[in-house]
């Protein structure tokens, strides 16, 4: 099971069904730079030189370190198809993560790009934004200044499954990625995440989705993206260049195309991961692997997710609203009539999982008080884990989903 960067062995009964997307093997990373510049090649809507020409400014949005994108290899490609004669900036995309110091910076997009170029953090808690408009959802769109007044803006990052706004990648880099805290609050608010169409899987009628689509659109010069699909080992399986919104579509049916399992029974207990290192840094990320293992998780059922969470729990505020009460529907009533509260879609979607399900901890980097203060069980081993799990569950059938939230597991009769 992926866990950290060197994963975890497990022995389950053979009667267990393993939830496995057929993820086809990405390319060596010595190919990866020429996957990339083959994609920009044959860019989808239009190039990338017509789009360069007589511009001066170019912001390039990467993502942040809990994102397994390989920045290096894309900027390399990208940067060389721009060619000579502009000032471009490399702006990671933190929505509401926390900022990355210089040698996160520089360990984030590689020694060289580092060197060459400037590279800087969006800070949503900053005021520096440009007021872009407001959606028919009404989300105030306000954009980082230095990202708005550039010439041309281009998204860089990966496509995988998304916990409420379907995928990643595309709009994403704009709004969370390089937004005010105003904005993602209202996009990111109640009713948006408790719609059934804000899960994995989902663009077409998912209210996030389609908010940050109508907000990056007002963004006239946000005109191109580069992202790229990975396999278990993080290598480059294919990637999509051009049109923020066709090629993102194009990227999201790939992965549909495999991404997508059909699990034969409804668990007793699911055991799941957080897909391992860098997704795995924190409890507050690993409720995207909980929230998979619900999809499949009988009511009164038993998830153990398995993530390692080097740096603990993770976002301050998310504990805080987490531990609030012991009854998850409180904490439900108190995000709906409190909000904007920070992180509370993360708690949200984690209350929604323990109102329906019981969820066993194994992680090195949580303290089992903290764990039991968020209202989980913590276990030290995994043996241990499923012991609690098979006896609080009462029932015996077991789904396994290695790859936690890179998958998307249907039940048979809903698939």
């Amino acid at each position: 099971m992926p866990y950290g960067e060197k994963g975890m062995q497990i022995e389950l009964p053979s009667s267990a069904f393993v939830a496995k997307a057929d993820i086809p093997a990405g390319v060596p990373e010595s190919e990866t730079v020429n996957v990339i510049m083959k994609s920009l090649r044959n860019s989808i809507g239009f190039t990338l030189e017509e789009l360069v020409g007589g511009t001066e400014r170019i912001s390039v949005l990467v993502t942040d370190k809990t994102r397994a994108t390989p920045n290096a290899p894309i900027l390399t490609a990208l940067i060389d198809a721009i060619g000579q004669g502009h000032n471009i900036t490399i702006v990671v995309s933190n929505g509401l993560h926390r900022p990355a110091g210089e040698e996160g910076l520089r360990k984030l997009v590689g020694d060289q790009i580092y060197e060459r170029y400037e590279v800087v953090n969006h800070n949503s808690d900053d005021e520096d934004t440009v007021y872009v408009g407001k959606t028919s959802r009404g989300t105030d769109f306000y954009l980082n200044r230095s990202v708005a007044v550039s010439d041309l803006i281009i998204g860089t990052g990966l496509i995988e499954p998304h916990f409420f706004a379907g995928y990643s990648g595309g709009r994403k880099l704009l709004l969370p990625g390089a937004a005010s805290t105003r904005t993602v609050y209202q996009n990111h608010d109640y009713k948006k995440i408790a719609d059934p169409r804000s899960d994995y899987g989902y663009l077409e009628g998912n209210p996030i989705h389609e908010d940050m689509v109508e907000a990056a659109k007002m963004v006239k010069t946000f005109r191109f993206i580069v992202n790229v699909l990975l396999d278990e080992q993080r290598r480059v399986i294919a990637a999509f260049s051009g049109d923020p919104y066709q090629a993102h579509v194009l990227g999201a049916k790939k992965y549909d195309s495999f991404g997508r399992v059909t699990v034969p029974f409804e668990a007793d207990v699911t055991v799941v991961t957080n897909g391992g290192a860098p997704l795995d840094l924190n409890l507050y990320q690993a409720v995207k692997g909980m929230t998979t293992a619900a999809r499949v998780t009988k009511r009164g059922g038993v998830i153990v997710i398995l993530s390692r969470c080097r740096e603990g729990i993770g976002h301050e505020s998310f504990r805080e609203l987490a531990a609030y009460s012991k009854n998850p529907s409180k904490i439900l009533d108190r995000i709906r009539q409190e909000e904007p509260i920070r992180d509370q879609w993360q708690v949200q979607k984690l209350e929604q999982v323990l109102l329906k399900s019981k969820v066993v901890v194994v992680s090195e980097g949580v303290k089992e008080k903290d764990v039991e203060e968020l209202n989980m069980i913590p276990a030290s081993s995994f043996d241990e884990a499923l012991e609690i799990a098979l006896r609080l569950a009462g029932g015996n059938k077991i789904v396994a989903i290695p790859d936690g939230p890179y998958v998307i597991p249907y039940l048979a009769n809903s698939a």
